[in-house]
């Protein structure tokens, strides 16, 4: 089944679209749901409720199924909250954006997505330029290369400390590997 698709324009979910017209069903949807009129929503909402929100804005006109996993237990009514309340350190983000250029089954989408994010981090969670890294195949950011997205997660990793907030964003194609251990 499907795992990503372009939206042509973006204007159809009300978006705020600083970086264009394409974006991703799933990116697109979540935005929707965080920052719709460039605003964060007036309600807090929980894991669940964003989830259950995009779901309903991707129903009836894409196939894709969002799904939350964690790698430690978590309680889905909690806040949905991308700096955790509390944090006194710096917030710092990981952008990756693939539209594979000039390649079979190119996207249009990526770039946007990732460029629309950096707007919402920075304006509704006052990320600062300077802590933001993206990866993009456009030719003017460092490019998304197996190489250079390890390497952008060290340093991330490196250059972080207690009390930091974290965010990981990838637009692109996904694929699923079977977990044999």
């Amino acid at each position: 089944s499907q795992t990503s698709a372009d939206v042509s324009n973006v204007a159809s979910f009300s978006l705020p679209d600083p970086a264009g017209n394409a974006g991703g069903a799933l990116t697109s949807s979540l935005l929707k749901v965080l920052y719709s009129d460039h605003r964060a929503p007036a309600e807090d909402l929980s894991f669940q409720d964003v989830l259950t929100k995009v779901r309903g804005v991707l129903q009836g006109r894409y196939t894709q199924i969002p799904q939350l996993s964690s790698s430690r237990p978590m309680d889905i009514s909690s806040p949905f909250e991308i700096v955790p309340k509390g944090c006194t350190g710096t917030k710092r983000a990981l952008l990756i954006g693939i539209n594979y250029i000039g390649q079979q089954g190119q996207l249009s989408g990526c770039h946007n997505d990732v460029l629309n994010m950096v707007e919402y981090l920075k304006d509704v969670h006052g990320f600062e330029a300077q802590n933001i890294t993206l990866l993009l195949d456009d030719g003017q950011h460092t490019n998304p290369t197996h190489a250079n997205i390890l390497n952008a997660y060290r340093r991330l990793v490196a250059e972080s400390a207690p009390g930091d907030a974290v965010y990981c964003h990838y637009s692109g194609h996904g694929g699923k590997l079977r977990d044999d251990d």
